[in-house]
């Protein structure tokens, strides 16, 4: 593979990956959150108006990351404390965040965004800090107590409570740290991708990125190489309308997303036929009540 594309692979893979970490996090913790797409979008706002303020990137990503966080935030606290329906409530949040930024967006179009400096082997250090993510996640939640706790929540957060663990407080986390790197995703679009504010910008990638949990079994490596999947899809689409072939432009825009239902019909299907027996945290979806 030459160099450029390899990049090109990378750079359309990160937005995904970081959106995608983040989630199999907060599903680790048994809560599933279907607001990806809206607190990326809401990051890419709010990292693309930081860094144009300021002129750094990397203030930019620092607000990109608390929105993403304070838009899961609601979410937390609507569902682990007011109890309302996760899937509903995901919904309402990518909805809310599309709005939102539709709103407040206006001003920013046809904006230029600051130049991302250069990085080792010219890659950025946004790049290089999700491929660093992917083992460090994974060592947490394998060989930490803190990513046991969070696991153990996931699994059965009764006999999580019983032991004394504060559920409601590990999901938080969970929630926020996924909402923090869906934000991050989303900033990566605005700031170092299209290099500037387009409404509706993210385009269906906190979506792919749910996929790609599943896909990867909630597993960081496997949400690695979910990524790069996809990453290559995307890429595979511009190398072709870069070459002439023809090929309906529309029908390159959707393959990332047939992509996407094709994995999901596949994985469907394997559970179906082995049983049903797949590696979703115990409690995913499932609401929270304290034991008195």
């Amino acid at each position: 593979m030459e160099w450029t594309t390899l990049l090109l692979l990378l750079s359309a893979a990160t937005p995904i990956l970081f959106a995608a970490l983040g989630e199999a996090v907060a599903e680790r913790s048994g809560v599933l959150n279907l607001g990806v797409e809206g607190m990326m979008i809401t990051g890419a706002l709010a990292g693309f108006a930081a860094a144009h303020a300021t002129g750094s990137p990397m203030v930019g990503f620092v607000a990109g990351a608390l929105a993403g966080a304070a838009l899961s935030l609601i979410f937390a606290v609507l569902t682990q404390y007011l109890l309302t329906n996760q899937v509903a409530t995901g919904l309402a949040l990518t909805m809310f965040g599309l709005g939102l930024t539709a709103m407040f967006g206006k001003p920013y179009e046809g904006v230029k965004a600051p130049s991302m400096p250069g990085g080792p082997l010219g890659i950025n250090w946004v790049i290089w800090l999700g491929l660093i993510l992917v083992p460090v996640i994974w060592l947490v939640l394998n060989r930490t107590r803190p990513g046991l706790i969070l696991r153990g929540v996931g699994e059965n957060h009764e006999a999580a409570h019983a032991l004394g663990y504060k559920v409601r407080g590990v999901r938080m986390a969970a929630i926020a740290i996924g909402g923090a790197l869906a934000g991050i995703g989303g900033a990566y679009v605005s700031i170092a991708t299209v290099l500037q504010w387009t409404e509706g910008m993210t385009a269906g990638a906190g979506w792919i990125a749910l996929a790609i949990v599943v896909f990867a079994g909630w597993s960081p490596w496997g949400v690695l190489a979910g990524a790069w999947l996809f990453g290559g899809v995307t890429v595979l689409q511009l190398r072709l309308q870069a070459a002439g072939v023809a090929v309906p432009v529309q029908l390159l825009s959707m393959a990332p997303y047939l992509a996407t239902i094709i994995v999901l019909v596949i994985i469907s299907a394997r559970h179906k036929y082995a049983g049903g027996g797949g590696t979703a945290p115990g409690s995913l979806g499932r609401p929270f009540h304290a034991l008195r």
